[in-house]
């Protein structure tokens, strides 16, 4: 600033007129208040952060992640108020802030769930102040702005790591933080939810512990101990996963436990520390958000835009990632220290102009003296000439300080925009990081759409071309042989397309991590000798020789029995594909090694062969080799891609060999013996059963022969009273089915979730058959809702659908279904099914009327339909000695019309409201007629019968005896 305003002055033009005294007392004036006005400086912002407490390597990097974005703007007052646990404590700081003292708050509450605190913090936001929530904000409603992670996410992302660890399969302990705090509570409520997607997963206990060390050493090694098969520990932070792998040091364990931990922060002794060593199998790095706090606190201070819920990410480290993560943690921290000692080295030099604009301030005021005396001295004469030499001199001296001023504030210039860049650079990083995650999310969430709307979209048509085919070429319709060929050549490529579909799910699940091992133990020579029996039929058709040679009688090993069908079933269907006519397919068996420890069967064929170029890619996906010159099919590139990956899953390996023209040999080697975390959850091995070719659903082929036998025992236009619903989105499938189940039933349809609940209160059908996937309102949704409304919790649900995972079909069972059937499906097999269901209800109804019984007027409502016949027995009983009562009455107590009740009655208990009234008050009059102080007459009248001729009539006939004759018997004295 003085060397600006010595400039300013040195550009001023000199009126001629002007004295020297004159000069003089302009240049003063000009260096004391200078050309211009001096640069505004950044408003002094008071910031106060209420810490819950200060303990833990965590709250301490939250809060040196504000003291280093603080470092950015020195003119932000900060103060730290430590709450030390104390919930009233730090309700007490809070409200001790004065208006007026704190431009802004940033707050980490002890407890939100204590009113008290939530009341306070509210208090201060109505009062004006900007309050930004950090790291927690349950059961707030008012406030700023808040930024932090999610706890719920952390469980959830501890529970879906859990999962990868043993296949999905295991035992699990987990050690919670300090019991009641928010914290814990939402990383216990997040890892249970995940869990639940996971049924092989079991969670056996859980310890509490504090947050700072594991004080529930006792209790988690007498856990461990007394469940031997735990192997994951999830700990809610790195601290307690520490002591709970010193506690599994101590018990022998620590190899075979893998343990989770939280935080995941940098340094010694810290999570990501831990993993590299191999304490922990991964830590859930979660960011603690303190640079986030402040630069969102100045967002909302400068009046800039902001977002009110930030939520930061969290990150899963473990072996794979934490040496790249550490180096970037490492290379922040490096980079951090170069900004700090770069901030020292600007602070030094700011020092150094600080102290140098004093002395030109000094030497200008010297200046000026001189000044003045030189014009005092100039009226004596030229004595004063050696004087105005010195003052040349100085004001040479002046220059050269301005000078080095001009060029140490040029480097101060440059140090700030090199930290300027840093500070870009490594939020560009991170942000890349994020955006990267995101991708990988947004990638996997579109895969898994696709692969499921893909297969939907494809079983649908599916059911409407092999349903109708199947029931032809079951039926004793007349097809002449062309037909029959040709219907056979249909349902054999629907068949194929439903393989192709079949294999691009199992694809899914692989890619996913969704098809777990459950092996078995078996013998594994009857279990491929079955398999090659299914080929044997088709290669002779074609002439070709299927040779199947295992090296002994009987091979016992550990092998699931789905994976392994696959697998053999893709290698014999491509050696069938690729064999010409008159060739030869050998299949072996025999022990893998010397020690008997693998096994390996292999696949030998007399084909063309396959190209060296060929064979670098022929287990790659969607990859079709060259045709051959002999014009071989090509398949769909999918079927050997699988069997590599089914094998591999299974612990195994598959390797090929092959010269051009003299064909291929497929060896497929597995392990003799799994992990006991791969075996079937039964309690004792049994025999693997014989395998079916996945040509149609496994209920069909198992009930092609009985369905089709029972399928001819009704006439086709026997009569029915039996009410079945039909809910289905696609007019073609709601079409089938209602032709095909109008044979032997009444049908009625719906073409949505809404319109079929509609039919279902005012019909009261006996049966429901409902698609899963429908727009609006689920098949899954409209089970809920059927089992939810009393008026039809009775109706049996078929869910049809072409989503055929396990987890899918349990889904649809826990809704309530009865029976869950994957498209395409049998026609027959859907009749028997409704058949049995309908069945299964005759002997509930009968079920219900043993508890209707003489002795038992009411039911305990343990069940919708049990509280539902406690009612309406209520009903009954308050009005028994009303003549006029009717089943009007009855329906408009119970909110129901006539034919709703009626129906609902008859499904129920098979007989009429009517009926059931009269039977409530026969089942009374029998108790009254046992007191003597009441006649029979009175008996009649008081439960409601008009007359007493009618009142002996109706008891005579349900008793077969008058009611004279029944007290009687009854009040007979015994010898």
């Amino acid at each position: 600033m003085p060397l600006l305003r010595l400039r300013c002055i040195k550009s001023f033009a000199w009126p001629r007129f002007w004295t020297r005294t004159q000069i003089v007392w302009a240049l003063g004036s000009g260096l004391l208040a200078g050309c211009t006005p001096a640069a505004p400086q950044p408003r002094a912002y008071r910031i106060v952060f209420s810490q819950c407490n200060t303990a833990g390597a965590w709250r301490q990097a939250m809060l040196e992640g504000m003291r280093r974005e603080l470092s950015f703007h020195p003119e932000v007052q900060f103060r730290m108020l430590d709450g030390q646990s104390d919930m009233e404590r730090q309700q007490a700081q809070i409200r001790a802030l004065g208006p007026g003292e704190v431009d802004l708050l940033i707050v980490t509450p002890c407890g939100t769930k204590q009113l008290n605190v939530v009341a306070t913090i509210e208090e201060t936001y109505d009062r004006g102040m900007p309050v930004v929530l950090l790291d927690q904000h349950t059961n707030l409603r008012r406030y700023t702005a808040y930024v932090g992670s999610s706890n719920l996410e952390v469980g959830q992302a501890a529970a879906r790591y859990a999962a990868s660890l043993p296949r999905q399969q295991g035992h699990l302990v987990e050690v919670q933080g300090l019991s009641g705090t928010p914290g814990a509570a939402e990383r216990h409520r997040g890892f249970v939810q995940g869990l639940a997607a996971y049924p092989g997963l079991q969670l056996v206990g859980q310890v509490s512990s504090s947050w700072r060390r594991l004080s529930a050493q006792a209790e988690l090694t007498a856990l461990l101990r007394a469940h031997p098969e735990v192997d994951v520990i999830f700990a809610h932070s790195d601290v307690l996963a520490l002591g709970a792998y010193r506690v599994c040091q101590q018990l022998g364990r620590a190899r075979q436990i893998r343990i989770i931990g939280v935080d995941g922060l940098p340094g010694p002794g810290n999570g990501l520390q831990l993993v590299q060593d191999g304490v922990l199998a991964a830590t859930i790095r979660q960011l603690p958000g303190g640079e986030e706090a402040i630069r969102l606190a100045l967002r909302i201070l400068n009046h800039q835009p902001y977002e009110r819920e930030n939520a930061l990410g969290i990150t899963v480290i473990d072996a794979a990632n934490v040496l790249m993560t550490r180096r970037q943690t490492d290379q922040l921290a490096s980079q951090q220290q170069d900004i700090e000692r770069q901030q020292a080295l600007v602070g030094a030099l700011q020092a150094t102009y600080a102290s140098q604009h004093t002395l030109l301030l000094v030497l200008l005021v010297a200046l000026l003296a001189v000044a003045g005396f030189g014009a005092l001295a100039w009226r004596a004469g030229r004595k004063q000439r050696h004087l105005n030499g010195q003052l040349a001199l100085r004001n040479e001296e002046n220059a050269r300080i301005n000078t080095q001023i001009t060029a140490q504030n040029e480097e101060n210039a440059r140090i700030n925009a090199q930290l300027t860049t840093q500070n870009e650079e490594i939020s560009r990083q991170r942000n890349q990081l994020e955006e990267l995650a995101a991708q990988a999310r947004a990638d996997t969430e579109a895969k898994l759409r696709f692969f499921t709307n893909f297969s939907h979209e494809l079983r649908t048509p599916l059911t409407l071309i092999l349903g109708p085919v199947e029931e032809l070429l079951t039926g004793k319709a007349g097809l002449t042989a062309a037909q029959h060929h040709d219907l056979g050549l249909v349902r054999r490529n629907t068949q194929r397309l439903l393989q192709l579909v079949n294999q691009l799910m199992d694809f899914r699940k692989m890619d996913v991590g969704k098809m777990p091992v459950r092996a078995s133990e078996g013998n594994l020579v009857d279990f491929v000798g079955e398999i090659v029996d299914v080929f044997e039929r088709p290669a002779r058709l074609r002439g070709i020789r299927l040779h199947w040679l295992p090296a002994v009688p009987v091979l016992r090993a550990w092998f699931d029995a789905n994976i392994l069908d696959k697998v053999l079933f893709n290698l014999l269907s491509n050696a069938l594909k690729f064999t010409p006519e008159q060739g030869q397919i050998t299949v072996r068996l025999q022990l893998g090694d010397a020690a008997g420890r693998t096994v390996r069967i292999s696949v030998e064929d007399t084909g063309h062969g396959i190209s060296e170029a060929d064979r670098a890619h022929i287990f790659e996906w969607f990859y079709q080799g060259r045709a051959d010159g002999a014009g071989t099919a090509q398949g769909s590139g999918m079927g050997l891609a699988l069997a590599l990956g089914l094998a591999r899953l299974h612990q195994g390996q598959l390797a090929l060999q092959s010269q051009p023209g003299q064909g291929s040999t497929f060896e497929l080697t597995l392990p003799r013996e799994l992990p006991a975390a791969l075996h079937a959850p039964t309690s004792a091995a049994t025999e693997t059963a014989r395998p079916t070719l996945p040509h149609l659903p496994a209920e069909a082929v198992a009930l092609a022969t009985a369905a089709s036998a029972t399928a001819t025992d009704l006439p086709a236009d026997e009569p029915s009273d039996t009410l079945v619903l039909v809910i289905e989105d696609n007019p073609e499938v709601n079409d089938f089915l209602a032709r095909k189940l109008r044979t032997n039933f009444q049908v009625q349809t719906a073409a949505n979730g809404p319109d079929g609940l509609r039919l279902a209160t005012d019909l009261i059908p006996d049966l429901v058959v409902c698609d899963v996937m429908m727009p609006g309102l689920s098949g899954l949704e409209v089970v809920a809702q059927l089992r939810d409304d009393w008026r039809t919790s009775h109706i049996p649900v078929v869910l049809l659908t072409a989503r055929g995972a396990p987890e899918q079909q349990l889904e649809g069972v826990q809704a309530g279904a009865d029976l869950y059937l994957t498209k395409p499906f049998n026609p027959a097999f859907l009749l028997e099914s409704v058949r049995t269901l309908l069945a299964n209800r005759a002997r509930q109804r009968a079920h219900f009327q043993r508890e209707l019984s003489l002795d038992k007027a009411t039911v305990a409502p343990t069940r919708p339909d049990q509280q539902f016949l406690a009612d309406l027995t209520a009903i009954v009983e308050a009005n028994l000695s009303r003549t006029e009562l009717n089943v009007d009455d009855v329906g408009r107590s119970l909110n129901l019309s006539r034919m709703q009740l009626y129906r609902k009655v008859k499904a129920l208990l098979g007989t009429g409201v009517t009926e059931f009234i009269q039977g409530i008050r026969l089942a009374k009059a029998r108790q009254l007629l046992l007191d003597d102080a009441l006649t029979i007459a009175e008996v009649g009248y008081e439960l409601g019968f008009s007359s007493p001729s009618y009142f002996s009539n109706s008891f005579k006939a349900k008793y077969q005896i008058s009611p004279s004759e029944f007290r009687a018997l009854r009040t007979t004295p015994e010898d």
